[in-house]
C-alpha cells in the first residue's frame, strides 16, 4: 500500500481520502475493543478460579483433634474442616522432621528430589531450598494468584530463598524453626537472635503474641485481595514449643496431666486462631470459591523443650524424627464447598507432594508442559470417591544418620520397610542402626512386631526397591 497526499492506493485502485481516514479510525478501535473484551474474559475466568488456602501445623499429633478420636482436646474449627469436606486416614507426611516436610509439600518432591533432605540453618545468610525449584506459589503467581506466606518459613535466610525469592508477593513471619510468642527470638540456642520479618525486612512487635498476628494478617490479606484468585501458606508455628497457650485454654485443662496439659492448651489456642481465620473467610463472603487445606508437618515432638511429649499418635508407634507410622502419618484435611464431598473418609494412602498437582488440577492450571518432574499425583480421583485407586503403589523416605547409616523407609501397597529404624515414642528413644523392621500395616497398623525374619524375599525385593530409588536420585 502506498500513501500520497491526499489518495492512497490500495490493490491498485485509488480511496477517497474520507474512506481511508474511517477505515484507520474503525480497524484500530475494533482491534482495541477485541482485546479489552479478551483481557475481560480472562478477568472473569481468573475470578472463577478458586482461592487456596494450606494450613500447615507444626508438631501435630496424628490423632490430636476430636475428628481423629481425641477425647480430651477442644477442636471444634479443625473438626469443622472434616465436617464439611473430607478426612483422610492414611495421609503421610515426606519427611518426619520440619523443613523437608516443608520442602516436599511445596515443591510437590521428595525431599531429597527438592534438595532439602534435613533441617535448614536457622541463622541468618544460610542459604535453603534451591531457587532451581518451582515452588507451588511460583505457578499460582503464574496463573494470575497473588500469593502469600505467613508463619513459620524454616527453609532458607537470604534473600533468594527466603518466602518473597520463592513465589510469595507478601511474607510475614519467623524465618528459623522456632521463636517465643511474644519476643519473636529465636527459641532454641544462643546467641539470642530476634527472628520476625515482613517482606524481607526486619520488624519489631515486642509484647505482641504471634499466633494472634498471624490471623490478623491473613485476614488482612484476603481483605486486601479477595477480589481476585489468591493462594495462602499459613504456617502457623503451634503446636511446636515454645508452649505458649493463652490463659483461657491453660484454665481449661488445668486438671489434665503433664505434659498433656500445656500441650492441651496450645492445641486449643491454635484451633481457635484457625477458628478466626474461617471466620474471616465467611466473613468476606469468600467460603464458597475457597479451597481450605488442612496438614500437619509431621507427627508429635517427645523433645526436652515440648516437655518430653504431649501430643499423641494413639496406637501408632513413632513420633516425630521417627518413620515409624507416628512420625509420618498425620491428620489431612481438604475443604470445598458444593466442588467436593462433605463429611466423608478417604482411606486411600496419599503423601503431602501429592497437593501441588491436585490443587493445580483443581485450580485449572496446567502442568503438563512444565517438566516439573513430580513425585506427587493428583488425588482428584480420591477426593471424588472412596473407591479410587490410591496413586501411590510405592513411596519412599529417607530422613537424618548422613549419608552412611540415614533412616529411610519404603511402603509398597500395605508392606512397609524401615531401615535403621528409630522410635522417638519409647522411653529414652530406641533405634537399631543396620537393621530393618519390616511390617504388613494391613495386619499390625501400630507396627508392634518385625516380621522380616519370616518373609525374607519380601525384604529383598523392598531393599531392592530402595536401592534402586537412591540410584534414581542421582
Amino acid at each position: 500500500m502506498k500513501k500520497g497526499d491526499n489518495i492512497v492506493f490500495f490493490s491498485g485502485k485509488k480511496l477517497n481520502q474520507s474512506l481511508v481516514n474511517f477505515v484507520f479510525k474503525v480497524i484500530p478501535l475494533a482491534l482495541a475493543l477485541t482485546f479489552t473484551v479478551s483481557v475481560q474474559a480472562e478477568l472473569i475466568l481468573e475470578k472463577k478460579r478458586p482461592n487456596v488456602i494450606i494450613i500447615y501445623t507444626d508438631d501435630q499429633g496424628s490423632i490430636d483433634m476430636n475428628a481423629y478420636g481425641a477425647t480430651d482436646l477442644v477442636t471444634p474449627h479443625m473438626d469443622s474442616l472434616a465436617k464439611d469436606g473430607i478426612r483422610f486416614t492414611q495421609f503421610y507426611s515426606a519427611a518426619p522432621v520440619c523443613s523437608p516436610s516443608r520442602a516436599a509439600m511445596l515443591s510437590g518432591k521428595t525431599p531429597q528430589r527438592a534438595g532439602v533432605p534435613g533441617n535448614v540453618s536457622s541463622m541468618e545468610g544460610v542459604p535453603g531450598m534451591p531457587t532451581e525449584q518451582v515452588l507451588m506459589p511460583e505457578i499460582f503467581k503464574r496463573a494470575g494468584y497473588r500469593t502469600a506466606h505467613i508463619g513459620k518459613w524454616h527453609l532458607g535466610y537470604t534473600p533468594e530463598t527466603m518466602p518473597n525469592g520463592q513465589g510469595f508477593d507478601e511474607s510475614y513471619g519467623h524465618m528459623g524453626g522456632c521463636i517465643d510468642n511474644y519476643s519473636h527470638f529465636f527459641y532454641w540456642n544462643g546467641p539470642n537472635r530476634h527472628d520476625l520479618w515482613r517482606n524481607g525486612s526486619e520488624i519489631w512487635e515486642d509484647g505482641q503474641y504471634f499466633p494472634q498476628r498471624m490471623a490478623e494478617e491473613a485476614r488482612s490479606f484476603m481483605e486486601k485481595n479477595g477480589d481476585q484468585p489468591f493462594f495462602m501458606y499459613w504456617a502457623i508455628n503451634l503446636p511446636h514449643y515454645p508452649m505458649q497457650g493463652i490463659s483461657k485454654w491453660r484454665e481449661v485443662y488445668r486438671d489434665l496431666p503433664e505434659p498433656r496439659r500445656q500441650y492441651a492448651a496450645f492445641v486449643s489456642t491454635m484451633d481457635e486462631m484457625i477458628g478466626s481465620l474461617l471466620g474471616a473467610v465467611d466473613d468476606l463472603g469468600l467460603r464458597e470459591n475457597t479451597i481450605v487445606v488442612f496438614q500437619s508437618d509431621h507427627g508429635h515432638s517427645t523433645e526436652v523443650r515440648g516437655f518430653s511429649g504431649g501430643g499423641s499418635a494413639g496406637g501408632l508407634r513413632g513420633a516425630k524424627f521417627s518413620l515409624f507410622e507416628g512420625g509420618i502419618r498425620v491428620p489431612a484435611l481438604i475443604r470445598w464447598p458444593g466442588h467436593i464431598p462433605a463429611g466423608e473418609v478417604r482411606d486411600q494412602f496419599t503423601v503431602s507432594v501429592d497437593w501441588y498437582p491436585t490443587l493445580a488440577e483443581l485450580c485449572g492450571i496446567d502442568l503438563d508442559q512444565m517438566n516439573l518432574k513430580l513425585d506427587g499425583k493428583s488425588i482428584v480421583s480420591v477426593l471424588n470417591s472412596a473407591e479410587a485407586c490410591t496413586p501411590h503403589e510405592t513411596f519412599h523416605w529417607q530422613s537424618g544418620g548422613g549419608n552412611n547409616n540415614p533412616q529411610w523407609a519404603v511402603r509398597n501397597g500395605s508392606w512397609k520397610l524401615i531401615g535403621n529404624p528409630i522410635d522417638t515414642s519409647a522411653p529414652g528413644g530406641w533405634g537399631r542402626p543396620g537393621k530393618f523392621f519390616l511390617v504388613n500395616l494391613a495386619e499390625d497398623p501400630n507396627e508392634t512386631t518385625d516380621v522380616s525374619e519370616m518373609h525374607p524375599n519380601r525384604l529383598r525385593q523392598m531393599v531392592q526397591m530402595h536401592s534402586n530409588w537412591i540410584d534414581s536420585l542421582e
